[in-house]
This record gives C-alpha cells, structure tokens and sequence, in this order.
C-alpha cells in the first residue's frame, strides 16, 4: 500500500492523511520533511526548535487537512504556510518571555542601596546611568530596561505588562527624558566650563 501512495499527487496524500490513513502520513511526512523543516530552521536559526516546529506542522496538517482549499493553493504552500506561522509565534514566544537575567538587571538597577561588589565593577559613564536610572518611576525604569537591554519592541512591551501600545510607549519616552535631564545634571564641570 505504501509503494502505492507514493505515487498519490499531494491533494490526494493529505485527504489519505486527513482520513486517518498511516501509510500516507509516513509518504506525506517523508515527501515534505526537508522543506518543512528548512522554512522552521530559516526562521529559527535552531535545530531544536525547528525540529519542533516541524513536527507541530505536520500534526496541524494531520488534523486540518480536511479544510484544504486546493483553489486557494497547493498542499506544499499550504503546509510551508503553517510552518512558517508556527516558527514566528515560536519566535515571538520566546522574545515576549522577560529572561531571568534581565529581571535580575531590573532588580539591581530598583535597588536603592546596590550591592558594593557590582557597583565597583561600573565605570563612570554606567554608574552614572545607572544613578540615573533609580530615579526613574519603576514602570519607566522597566519599560526603558526592557527595551533598551532586552531589545523589545513598544508592542512587546505592551504585552509583556498588559498595558496598551500607547502607554508603553509613553513609558518608554517619558523614562528616556527622565534619564537624558539626570546624565545633564550630573555631567562633571571640565575645567573650560569654568572659565
């Protein structure tokens, strides 16, 4: 039966699929398994997580492939389709997620009292940031630290604090002005500034 199917035309293949048929799952996974997995790998730069994605494609097709609309494309679009929307929402997934380590910078920067071992570490120009950065109401001082060290975007930001688009950039602005008029007032006095 096999040997049979893998003759089918593709249309064919995943309404087999669809049905239930395993010796067309095994012809349709092995006819798309290479372009399948390459769009995931394009999108996510990682083996792992394309293997991931790819095996999430084929259970998506497995189970909707009764809502194929061959007039609207074919079956390879189709799948290459799901594929790809399944990599970017990994992909937003995993930018949308804060990681620990910026939680930990955010923490450090919140503390009033910082720790002496980290504080001597800074050289001038980033103590003097970060001075200015504790001063920053809390919502500012997360939205400008999430941007600026975890390189999300306003919408990112938004959703990572529930907060509409608007505000956080308002946040982010604000915080940015914030910050600006703080490294102002503290810039040293050179000696032609006296004069």
């Amino acid at each position: 039966m096999v040997r049979c199917m893998h003759d089918a035309a593709d249309d064919a293949l995943l309404a087999a699929m669809a049905a239930g048929d395993g010796d067309a799952a095994v012809v349709f996974v092995r006819r798309f398994q290479a372009r399948v997995f390459g769009v995931a790998h394009a999108v996510l730069g990682d083996r792992d997580r394309a293997d991931d994605v790819a095996q999430e494609a084929f259970m998506r097709a497995w189970r909707h492939g009764d809502s194929f609309d061959a007039r609207r494309g074919s079956v390879v679009s189709w799948l290459l389709a799901i594929t790809r929307n399944l990599a970017i929402d990994n992909l937003r997934a995993q930018r949308i997620r804060p990681t620990d380590q910026l939680e930990a910078v955010i923490a450090q920067v919140a503390a009033r009292d910082p720790d002496p071992a980290s504080a001597a570490m800074l050289d001038d120009d980033r103590r003097r940031v970060v001075d200015a950065l504790r001063d920053v109401p809390h919502e500012q001082k997360r939205a400008l630290l999430l941007a600026a060290l975890g390189g999300r975007t306003a919408q990112e930001i938004g959703e990572i604090e529930n907060i509409p688009l608007g505000t956080a950039k308002t946040r982010i602005r604000t915080g940015m002005r914030r910050v600006r008029a703080a490294l102002e007032d503290q810039s040293p006095v050179s000696e032609w500034d006296e004069r």
